[in-house]
């Protein structure tokens, strides 16, 4: 639905931005370098998101370079140039598609000029602030045996502190992510159902809190997560972040909105 409002009377005056060759523009997102399609919801599906998105491929980024290769390191060079090829596009905040691009947080920093969300684990040591000191933050990754320390630290989260992970499809197996994502397991051509999805999510949810009841709020590592976010709240009853959560506040920060109401 498009909803037609007036102009912005605060833009009067134009002219270039730092040579970039489009306006107007939203987050830029480094996608992966896979063939797979994403639910609604899903990062690499812009349909669900209410502001610009404009993506770029990492060439030779894919889930098996970046997560299941043992030196993610190899991505880095890729990763960087898809991230400045969106800044110079006009991208006014730098995303990523996989939290397992925590790894390369830094690194992208220092190359743009404008702020970079790399992953959903940024997230988490806001969440530890906001809850309370003797709950944990229970984190739902893809693959568990894949998240490293260097991931964790990169993003600012003391691996030490009061976490638990869940690996949603290695430890707790959600099959139909694995036919989406897993190099070794997928068909030839990736296929998922949403209806099932959703149930291995939500059971996976459900048993890890059981597993750990001192689990405060949920953080959705994945960027084919945040579909189920909303049963999988209901599920559990607790906060939920995810890659939603986080682009929602990246966005709002580059392109603050005005406030209507009356006194």
């Amino acid at each position: 639905m498009i909803f037609w409002q007036n102009r912005d009377a605060g833009i009067n005056h134009i002219k270039t931005r730092k040579n970039h060759v489009c306006y107007g523009m939203g987050l830029g997102i480094v996608l992966l370098n896979d063939a797979y399609p994403g639910f609604p919801g899903d990062v690499r599906n812009a349909s669900a998101f209410p502001y610009p998105i404009q993506y770029e491929i990492a060439e030779g980024v894919t889930n098996k370079t970046l997560v299941y290769d043992e030196n993610p390191a190899q991505c880095r060079e890729a990763v960087i140039a898809a991230a400045t090829k969106l800044e110079r596009l006009g991208c006014r905040a730098i995303a990523a598609e996989c939290g397992y691009f925590a790894f390369f947080q830094k690194d992208v920093a220092v190359a743009v000029d404008v702020p970079v969300f790399m992953s959903s684990l940024l997230q988490v040591p806001f969440i530890q602030q906001v809850i309370s000191p003797s709950k944990a933050v229970g984190i739902i990754c893809a693959q568990k045996q894949f998240l490293s320390k260097d991931h964790l630290k990169n993003v600012g989260i003391d691996p030490n502190s009061n976490l638990v992970i869940a690996g949603a499809q290695d430890e707790y197996g959600c099959t139909e992510f694995d036919n989406l994502w897993n190099p070794l397991k997928r068909p030839d051509c990736p296929e998922a159902y949403y209806d099932k999805a959703e149930q291995q999510m939500v059971r996976t949810a459900a048993e890890f809190v059981s597993k750990n009841p001192d689990i405060g709020a949920i953080m959705l590592e994945c960027t084919g997560m945040q579909p189920f976010a909303r049963a999988i709240q209901r599920a559990v009853n607790l906060p939920v972040f995810d890659w939603g959560t986080l682009l929602d506040y990246a966005f709002s920060v580059v392109a603050h909105r005005d406030y209507y109401g009356h006194v």
